[in-house]
């Protein structure tokens, strides 16, 4: 039996009209699909109708299928001569894990396809009128996470990352925001540094808030913010910041 063939496919952040050209027609063509928990739903009627839909979803703490589950899924499918479309959230390049799949992928030789997708940073800053970067306040732009596999210590950069200035993006900095609030000012890091928290982007339940490095821990709490959300620090988001604070730019449909 020939081997079928597997699509990696960024969905992008939410919205499901932000996944690529190319993503939607892997999608269209996909025999199997397995989408994780931030991939929009409503992608999954772009698929055909006979198409096997298995979600694989995680979550902080949750992770009923292991990662090592979704490899062999992913594996046996193509084995069995399938056109497999993984749809996850965001861009997969990004803090996506995307290493470990293309290991086992490349490991079992199976042929497969990276497709990225637009990734939270980008959308968030789209979203709250504010650019990444800027040729007088940011040239520099860092992608940091906040999560480390088996609750090991981040051990971030903050020397480096207070210093350097530019705009520093945080994923998955939710439940670890007060740790890198003080590695960066401990560091050198302006407290009123401003700082942006976007919160399930590009979905009608978006909300976008403001405050400062300093506050941003008990702008958390305060506001009960959840997961998904995307951090921004940096001196582009007050500068030309021209949403509302708790604002919630995108209609639902």
């Amino acid at each position: 039996m020939k081997k079928g063939k597997v699509f990696i496919v960024g969905a992008g952040p939410g919205d499901p009209e932000l996944i690529t050209l190319k993503g939607l027609k892997a999608l269209r063509k996909a025999e199997v699909i397995l989408y994780d928990k931030l991939a929009p739903p409503e992608l999954l009627k772009e698929a055909p109708a006979e198409a096997e839909r298995i979600f694989v979803g995680k979550s902080k703490g949750r992770h009923p299928i292991p990662q090592e589950k979704i490899n062999q899924l992913m594996i046996q499918k193509a084995l069995d001569g399938k056109t497999v479309v993984r749809l996850k959230g965001g861009d997969p390049l990004i803090f996506g894990r995307l290493a470990e799949e293309i290991e086992a992928l490349e490991k079992a030789g199976i042929t497969y396809e990276i497709i990225p997708g637009i990734t939270a940073a980008s959308a968030a800053a789209a979203e709250a009128r504010i650019p990444l970067t800027h040729r007088d306040k940011a040239s520099i732009l860092s992608f940091i996470t906040g999560h480390r596999k088996n609750n090991q210590p981040l051990n971030l950069p903050y020397q480096e990352l207070a210093k350097t200035g530019g705009t520093i993006v945080i994923y998955m900095g939710v439940s670890t925001s007060e740790q890198i609030s003080k590695g960066l000012i401990a560091a050198g890091m302006n407290p009123e540094t401003p700082t942006l928290i976007a919160c399930s982007v590009g979905t009608p339940n978006q909300t976008i808030y403001k405050t400062t490095i300093e506050n941003l821990p008990n702008t958390i709490k305060e506001k009960r913010i959840l997961p998904p959300a995307i951090i921004i620090v940096g001196n582009t988001v007050i500068k030309n910041w021209r949403g509302r604070e708790d604002s919630n730019p995108r209609p639902a449909d």
